[in-house]
């Protein structure tokens, strides 16, 4: 469930904001280009992200004027970084907030440096992840992009703005998973209005902010990824070394996001920065209750209705999956097609909401069928791995059309929880040692 959204007054506009966790200090959070603070806890790896940065800090996140769920402003009056600074101000003041370390990433790095130049005694810390100091060429900076480059981006992102435009350079690593593209596309159209990015996109080009870098002096950690396709890794080495005792952290991978791809390397680089304290990760093995759901005669109902149709089915159904995972704590892992992978920190939990997903489709018109088994998982950023999931999904596999199907593990750990299950006797899993006994959740 998303947390509570809070307007505040900046000038003549309302300016949407959240606070989050009760951590030791205030960090403020300051998105890119374009933001959604309710829509972002729908999308898991921005929900986890910002979560994690919520364990050790009072988060503070909010929409800049012209995006989200923040007012609106004429596209030929776009914000400057003056006023945006005011706009961070006054969500400060509403959550209460005299002092606070400042994360920005992408264009928000350059509001959260300005700020921090500009308030130093309201400036804890300053971060600034995959950011750059000038968006246009020049000898003097030769790795921004050149004017025709900018203007070709600009005509792709207002005639294609909400489809999958040309997403590869900001989430290369997700580019061949179709649902992460069209949920991130659905955020993006979300966020602002076609004509809105746009002059966004054409308000970052004017910004320069290299005669502000010099004079911060706060303690500061820039963070850039090597392959970053967006913000060249050479603009973050360059912004640290203008900082007056920078830190740079150089991470691997190519993702110009923090929260896709490995983002426990950028939480890790955070969190040990504002506390001193690097999160301890000496085993990346857990136990977990892992879901698999998938929709019955999936191949038929898509012959059936067509591509369209089909697509609109789908994303309904992902819709009422997401709104039981929010409900129930499951961490979605993937999607692929129709399916699920989704853990969970407890068997009871994951049994009700496997059952809470098959009553909320059958509203759709359709059935699915789900498999459980609790076992010892690998991490692997945001994957996972290991024997567990293999068995979960073999367990699927041999349930029927509206089952939801357990191993006894799941069913020996659920005593106590009032949950009826019926024997469905011992099953040979393909390519699993021995028979298991499963049970159905009745």
């Amino acid at each position: 469930m998303s947390p509570k959204t809070q307007y505040t007054r900046s000038g003549d506009l309302h300016i949407a904001y959240q606070v989050v966790g009760e951590g030791p200090l205030d960090l403020v959070y300051v998105p890119g280009w374009v933001s959604h603070v309710e829509l972002a806890w729908e999308e898991p790896t921005l929900a986890r992200f910002l979560q994690r940065l919520a364990s050790f800090s009072r988060l503070i996140m909010f929409d800049k004027r012209g995006t989200g769920l923040s007012d609106r402003v004429p596209n030929d009056r776009l914000p400057t970084l003056e006023e945006r600074m005011d706009d961070l101000r006054a969500v400060m003041d509403a959550a209460g907030s005299q002092r606070a370390a400042v994360f920005g990433f992408s264009e928000g790095g350059n509001l959260s440096a300005t700020f921090a130049a500009t308030y130093p005694k309201r400036t804890t810390a300053l971060i600034m992840f995959g950011t750059f100091a000038k968006r246009i060429w020049s000898s003097d900076y030769p790795w921004a992009p050149k004017p025709k480059d900018r203007e070709r981006e600009y005509e792709i992102i207002e005639r294609e703005w909400g489809d999958m435009m040309d997403l590869g350079q900001y989430v290369p690593s997700k580019i061949s998973d179709e649902p992460f593209l069209r949920r991130l596309a659905t955020y993006f159209r979300r966020s602002a209005s076609p004509g809105a990015a746009v002059a966004l996109l054409r308000m970052n080009t004017q910004i320069d902010i290299r005669s502000v870098l010099p004079t911060i002096h706060v303690p500061a950690l820039i963070i850039h990824r090597t392959g970053d396709r967006d913000a060249h890794v050479e603009e973050g080495r360059w912004i640290a070394k203008q900082i007056p005792n920078a830190r740079f952290a150089e991470l691997p991978g190519e993702d110009h996001l923090p929260w896709v791809g490995d983002s426990d390397s950028v939480l890790d680089e955070i969190q040990e920065f504002l506390t001193g304290v690097r999160p301890s990760h000496q085993s990346d093995r857990i136990l977990s209750t892992v879901l698999f759901t998938d929709i019955v005669a999936s191949t038929e109902h898509a012959a059936r209705l067509g591509d369209r149709a089909w697509r609109d089915l789908l994303d309904s159904h992902h819709a009422l999956v997401r709104k039981e995972l929010a409900r129930w704590r499951g961490r979605e892992i993937k999607t692929v097609g129709d399916a699920f992978i989704v853990t969970f920190d407890g068997p009871a939990r994951a049994v009700r909401c496997a059952c809470s997903i098959r009553d909320a489709v059958s509203q759709l018109g359709i059935e699915i069928r789900a498999g459980l088994h609790s076992g010892e998982i690998e991490l692997a950023g945001d994957d996972i791995g290991g024997i567990a999931v293999h068995i979960a999904s073999r367990v699927i596999a041999a349930s029927q059309p509206g089952e939801v199907l357990v191993s006894s593990t799941v069913k020996d750990l659920s005593a106590g929880s009032g949950i009826v299950f019926h024997d469905r006797g011992k099953q040979v899993l393909k390519g699993m040692p021995d028979e298991w006994q499963l049970f159905a959740v009745v």
